[in-house]
């Protein structure tokens, strides 16, 4: 097995955070409440952000190099998705662990 850097297994905590939270919102948060937290586009970013935080974690956790890719790319999903939840309102967690992914892929990514 390859090693994981402690710099890479907070990513992972962070990315496999984001995912839980980002679905659990979704799921239990928005669909119960409807209206703007339904809307497709702020949903289907909610979903695409949980499914490429659960991406991205999969990718250092088998060790490869094109960690960095998804890593870019889910740092940009979750900015847009903290935005959108920011938007909407009523969603701090989702925007804060969001945004902590974000930085930590960021990092991962350079």
């Amino acid at each position: 097995m390859h090693q994981i850097s402690s710099e890479m297994q907070s990513c992972i905590d962070e990315c496999l955070r984001c995912y839980q939270t980002c679905l659990g919102m979704a799921s239990n948060h928005c669909l119960p409440a409807g209206g703007k937290h339904v809307e497709p586009e702020h949903f289907r970013l909610m979903m695409a952000c949980a499914e490429i935080c659960r991406t991205s974690a999969h990718f250092m956790l088998i060790g490869t190099a094109e960690h960095r890719h998804t890593c870019r790319a889910c740092a940009e999903v979750c900015e847009a998705c903290a935005r959108s939840c920011e938007q909407v309102g009523d969603m701090d967690d989702c925007v804060t662990r969001c945004r902590r992914c974000a930085e930590s892929c960021r990092k991962m990514a350079a």
